[in-house]
């Protein structure tokens, strides 16, 4: 397979190409189903069928299988969006530089879709079976929270005894863990008054969300792991008038299901009343993404990959981290999983966000050996 897929860099280059060239942020419905379509054409190539999963507001959710496939015991999971906003691919479209890629999603994840379309490839021509033994899901809003695709990703994964997930290799590492964490909003109205003439007349929303600022970052506790975080707010009309509304966003991460559902009940709390009279308060959100907490099968499904690794010269480790993924999903439900089986490279969510091309090829050959290995009977 290791020829095959060394001679096909090139392919899967033109593949990544394409994708970038796409605009496809997670509420750009237009060109997710755009890249849905480009996937469903190739993956038809190799015989594999689309199930096409429709939504209304996102891009519509795939789940491709071979057409002979009867009861597939491997899923695989890559997402389609980028947080990139739209005219962002005309502006700096896929460029190569040597050794390095370039591109809006480059690494965060197209390129990952272009390897798990190999490593198929890949096992078909080599002639094992074991292509048949592989669901994939291709999501349209893995970068804000799977809201619209979780339960899909559940309902896929929960038949299945092994979860590949197939985001980037940033730093070569495997990701065995990840914090849990979920996105809230809230909204404040007051009422608005001329903070000269008619002070007492206005009633501040910023004073009321001030208040509330304070009392979630307070619920941070960093031996347990928990940070809750009011990373955006806005409010007011201009300097001299009472603030009529003002509004925070809150990002939050846990170690533990169990402090997910602490925190979750704890902000709802804080935010169930006004302290400042006359103010009416709005919460919405939840705790999307559950923690995930390394397993002893999961440990097993590690041994296999680092074996895999090292056979063909990776010496692979793997590690827990912060940010959240899909994987946060099946390994929540017991499904053995593991995170980082992408492609190499850097600054993902930045202008800088770069491919590291040659780990192209280790990357399509590493997940076709793994899936070639656990459907040995």
């Amino acid at each position: 397979m290791k020829v095959f897929i060394d001679q096909r860099e090139d392919d899967m280059l033109r593949l990544i190409e394409t994708l970038v060239n796409i605009d496809s942020g997670s509420y750009m419905k237009e060109g997710l189903d755009h890249v849905g379509k480009v996937l469903s054409a190739e993956f038809a190539g190799i015989g594999f069928e689309t199930e096409v999963h429709e939504q209304a507001r996102f891009g519509n959710n795939l789940v491709v299988r071979h057409l002979d496939a009867k009861a597939p015991e491997i899923v695989m999971i890559a997402h389609m969006d980028t947080v990139f906003g739209e005219g962002t691919a005309g502006q700096r479209p896929f460029t190569r530089k040597g050794n390095y890629a370039y591109g809006p999603g480059v690494i965060d994840m197209k390129a990952s879709i272009a390897t798990a379309l190999y490593a198929l490839k890949a096992l078909q021509e080599s002639g094992s079976e074991s292509y048949k033994n592989v669901e994939l899901v291709f999501n349209t809003d893995e970068e804000i929270g799977s809201v619209g695709s979780r339960e899909l990703i559940e309902r896929v994964a929960g038949t299945k005894k092994y979860a590949l997930i197939l985001e980037p290799a940033q730093n070569g590492n495997l990701v065995s863990e990840r914090k849990g964490g979920g996105k809230y909003f809230l909204a404040v109205q007051g009422k608005s008054a001329h903070a000269g003439i008619e002070p007492e007349n206005g009633i501040s929303a910023i004073e009321e969300l001030a208040k509330k600022i304070i009392k979630l970052h307070a619920l941070t506790d960093r031996e347990k792991g928990i940070n809750v975080n009011v990373g955006l707010i806005k409010g007011g009309t201009s300097v001299n008038t009472i603030a009529p509304s003002a509004e925070a966003a809150i990002d939050v991460r846990i170690e533990t299901r169990e402090d997910g559902e602490a925190v979750d009940a704890a902000i709802k709390e804080i935010c169930s009343y006004s302290e400042v009279p006359g103010t009416m308060l709005r919460l919405t959100g939840n705790i999307t993404r559950p923690a995930w907490n390394l397993t002893a099968e999961a440990e097993a499904l590690i041994g296999i990959i680092t074996e895999e690794g090292a056979a063909i010269g990776l010496d692979l480790k793997h590690e827990k981290s912060g940010g959240g993924s899909d994987g946060n999903l099946t390994g929540a439900i017991g499904i053995p999983s593991i995170d980082g089986l992408g492609p190499c490279g850097a600054d993902a969510h930045q202008e800088s966000e770069y491919l590291y091309i040659p780990s192209l090829a280790e990357r399509t050959l590493l997940p076709a050996n793994v899936i070639e290995r656990l459907s040995r009977k």
